[in-house]
């Protein structure tokens, strides 16, 4: 597959699972480099992030209840991806309870039952200090 094909395949997978990337979200100048790659970085628990960091272009604001699909959709991804590698990050979510931390736990779960030897990279928010 060619440059154009991988980046169109990536693109469309992440469409077809409606999952956010930081790539895309951030707006990162070299996301077409990275899907042309098979590369992208996973933003789970939405797009919309509570707290509005000068530094960041992800939008922020309310982002409402998260999506219990959005784990297996992720995994589902990867797989299809045939990732050996993946970066799982999301944006961060003050307003749940444990700050999404057992979404990043189900997220990873589903990856490992789908992609066992797939090596998962995770950045965390910082939870609000929580332990």
């Amino acid at each position: 597959m060619g440059y154009g094909a991988i980046f169109q395949n990536v693109q469309a997978v992440l469409e077809s699972q409606r999952l956010h990337t930081v790539c895309e979200e951030a707006l990162c100048p070299n996301r077409g480099d990275c899907f042309s790659q098979g590369v992208a970085t996973f933003l789970i628990l939405g797009d919309r992030c509570t707290r509005n960091c000068r530094f960041c272009a992800v939008a922020h604001g309310p982002d409402g209840v998260t999506d219990p699909t959005e784990p297996l959709r992720v995994a589902e991804a990867v797989k299809t991806l045939g990732l050996n590698y993946v970066v799982i990050t999301s944006v961060t979510r003050d307003d749940l309870p444990d700050g999404g931390a057992s979404h990043f736990a189900a997220v990873i779960r589903n990856i490992r039952i789908l992609s066992p030897h797939t090596i998962i990279e995770t950045l965390i928010p910082d939870f609000l200090g929580s332990e």
